[in-house]
């Protein structure tokens, strides 16, 4: 079975896990949540610090749901995050998306979040997703799309961002692009074209706090992250030049009139 090829962008930096920790089941799994029943089994792929996961255990009371993450630095603080909400019926692990560690037909619901634009095989990810769902069961997947973020005002130094993260991501084995390709992905994985469900959803930042907060760890990723290493060792950017992105990020923030759209694309896929 293949096992993880790609090299994760972004790491687990400060600046990387201040994003991760404000996502939640509301503003990141939504299109998710009106399936979910209270007994339930999931897992929960790409966990990161637990914040979807611990959201996930608490509308599933009379379930169970599993938290996996291929790195493992990063499961105590799930663990913590579960364990502060009380939550009783979560736990954590270990794993390879590209290879799951569970029998066929052992999930309700597989759900990944941001994760499949970071693995080398995203079809193989999808075919282990779908063999340990259940007959019934739904594989749930939501990624954004690097080319279809947008932003005013116009910025040369955002624009010379986005291109360079996506010069990033695909020399490190990842597809930025991924939340357009979902459905295609699901298809080729097997999923039929009518057990498919294709949707797509955004976060937008445009409130002052909004820009503060989504301008300073991105400025902050670009300067200081495994991103940032990553980058000046492929050769793809100088340390100036990552400066110069960061300033316009912090620029960008500081706009009155700033605004930033994210789209992801979404699927449900019926097993």
């Amino acid at each position: 079975m293949p096992q993880e090829s790609a090299v994760y962008t972004h790491g687990h930096h400060e600046s990387v896990l201040r994003s991760h920790t404000w996502r939640t089941a509301a503003n990141s799994a939504g299109y998710l949540l009106g399936a979910l029943r209270p007994h339930m089994r999931i897992l929960d792929i790409g966990c990161g610090p637990g914040t979807i996961t611990a959201d996930l255990a608490a509308l599933v009371p009379d379930g169970q749901v599993t938290g996996l993450e291929y790195a493992p630095e990063i499961l105590e603080q799930a663990r913590a995050t579960a364990a502060g909400r009380g939550l009783t019926n979560v736990h954590f692990a270990v794993g390879d998306v590209h290879a799951l560690d569970y029998p066929d037909d052992t999930f309700c619901v597989v759900h990944a979040h941001q994760v499949l634009q970071h693995v080398g095989d995203p079809v193989q990810a999808l075919r282990e997703m779908r063999r340990v769902t259940k007959p019934g069961g739904i594989v749930a997947v939501r990624d954004s799309d690097y080319a279809a973020m947008t932003w005013y005002p116009e910025s040369d130094g955002m624009t010379d961002w986005q291109r360079l993260y996506q010069r990033v991501a695909r020399a490190n084995g990842g597809e930025p692009d991924a939340g357009r390709r979902l459905h295609a992905w699901a298809r080729q994985a097997g999923f039929t074209p009518d057990a498919i469900t294709a949707t797509a959803a955004t976060w937008l930042f445009r409130t002052p706090e909004e820009r503060s907060w989504w301008s300073e760890l991105w400025a902050d990723r670009t300067v200081s992250s495994s991103y940032a290493q990553l980058a000046v060792d492929g050769g793809h950017a100088t340390e100036a030049e990552l400066q110069r992105i960061a300033r316009a990020w912090r620029s960008w923030g500081a706009d009155e009139d700033g605004w930033f759209g994210v789209l992801h694309g979404e699927i449900l896929c019926r097993v």
